[in-house]
């Protein structure tokens, strides 16, 4: 209470509001000192300057831009609405981000690939009981939980998230090889004729095992533009899905007292034609795909009870005393298996149970891509920042005509604690405008998914 209050009456406390809605509510803004100076330069004249100087402690808050709900709320919203985005433009088309709406037509499917099993766990399966005997609650802590963590291969659950990108990246050479086997072509004749283009994300089960879900599309040879030979369809890249999960593996080699082992998708494949439209009967359409993405682009593996910061070393974990034994379990395999495996860094993956790659890739033609949307945005801003500033607009000078001198230094990092009461505060009220912000979205792409806007 005592920092609320001397946060409240420090001179520039409307300043310090300001600086913290910029940020978007940012739970961990990054303080930065400096200043900028805007020249003619032709005359030398100062059309513009700032300085920190003026500002409350002396520096400027910007947004972290951390991409983890757990970590910064506001932060991962704006990254979620941009996977949105990024997701929706490889379904249904968006000239304004480089993909025609001809798109919407091309064979895809949403595709989930999971990891084999590791041990019996707590689950809830459809009409029935765990294999405990008893039935589970939806969030029953137990779930997800070795049935019996003596015989648990713990080991192999944290090698299989380490390699998990591994097996990512030879489905998609499998995938193309399946498909030409199909169409009785070589790869580079399929290459010539297809394109295969993809867009994934990763989630945490709550067993700790790391699943991906995948838009897999049939485009021309030249990308989304381009539409894909008569013999591409849904049914095809169902098979060919199916097909190439079952052909990859990884081998691991021996280590320590740790066996070779060939690591597997599991046997559970889904694979579901994407509807282009809302009313087509498909069940799942481009805008509940590409929220469903977004949703999980924002989480990692602090799902399943784990921290969401690098652990240092293992003792670290007596001071978590919330931490589920089954995550503490993975955390110290990682921890058991790093000097075994030491290219594959597992110790510093641990808090992430040995998972080391990106939560959120797609190949290069399936849309835009993240930095192009951050870059309109910047833009956007920049513009609206050259008005209020009486200067004129970059597209309407003279290319050069103005000189930008800056000098920026790091001078920290976060809030104190009444800082995050109140920014906590604001962001909440800024959520609130960002919700309904959102569903009248999800309504715009829902009609627009029904050609009805």
């Amino acid at each position: 209470m005592a920092d609320l209050l001397r946060v409240a009456n420090t001179p520039g406390f409307e300043r310090w509001q300001e600086q913290v809605r910029r940020t978007g509510g940012c739970s961990d803004p990054i303080h930065l000192s400096g200043l900028t100076v805007t020249r003619d330069r032709a005359s030398g004249q100062v059309l513009y300057s700032y300085s920190t100087a003026g500002e409350p402690g002396g520096r400027l808050r910007v947004a972290c831009g951390n991409r983890r709900a757990s970590r910064c709320p506001s932060c991962a919203w704006l990254y979620a609405g941009d996977t949105f985005h990024l997701i929706r433009a490889g379904l249904s088309g968006d000239p304004a981000k480089g993909t025609p709406r001809t798109v919407r037509s091309h064979p895809k499917v949403f595709a989930t690939l999971t990891a084999p099993s590791f041990g019996p766990v707590h689950n809830r399966p459809t009409g029935g009981r765990c294999r405990c005997g008893s039935s589970h609650s939806e969030d029953a802590p137990e779930l997800g939980t070795a049935l019996h963590p003596e015989s648990y291969d713990y080991a192999g659950a944290v090698l299989w998230n380490n390699h998990a990108g591994d097996l990512w990246r030879r489905f998609t050479i499998y995938l193309r090889r399946e498909l030409a086997a199909r169409v009785g072509m070589s790869q580079s004749a399929l290459g010539e004729s297809c394109r295969v283009s993809f867009g994934k994300v990763a989630e945490f089960q709550k067993r700790g095992a790391v699943h991906f879900h995948a838009i897999v599309r049939l485009d021309g040879p030249d990308g989304p533009e381009d539409a894909p030979p008569a013999w591409a369809s849904t049914g095809l890249l169902d098979d060919a899905i199916r097909a190439a999960v079952a052909r990859v593996s990884v081998p691991v080699a021996a280590a320590g007292d740790r066996p070779a082992m060939v690591l597997r998708w599991g046997a559970q494949v889904d694979v579901q034609p994407i509807g282009g439209t809302a009313g087509d009967g498909t069940e799942l359409t481009e805008a509940a795909v590409a929220s469903y993405v977004a949703k999980y682009a924002t989480k990692a593996a602090e799902t399943t009870g784990t921290v969401d910061r690098r652990i240092g070393e293992l003792p670290e974990l007596d001071k978590l005393p919330g931490l589920p034994a089954h995550a503490r379990r993975l955390i110290e395999a990682c921890f058991a298996l790093d000097e075994a495996y030491p290219d594959r860094k597992l110790a510093r993956w641990a808090h992430m149970l040995g998972f080391r790659g990106h939560f959120s890739t797609k190949s290069r033609h399936y849309s835009t891509t993240l930095g192009a949307l951050r870059q309109v945005r910047a833009d956007y801003r920049a513009r609206q920042e050259r008005q209020q500033r009486g200067l004129p607009d970059l597209d309407d000078a003279p290319e050069g005509s103005t000189l930008v001198l800056a000098h920026w230094t790091y001078a920290g990092h976060g809030h104190t604690p009444g800082e995050s009461w109140l920014a906590q505060t604001i962001a909440r009220d800024l959520a609130a405008g960002r919700t309904a912000a959102r569903e009248a979205c999800t309504e715009l792409a829902e009609l627009d998914d029904a050609g009805e806007w």
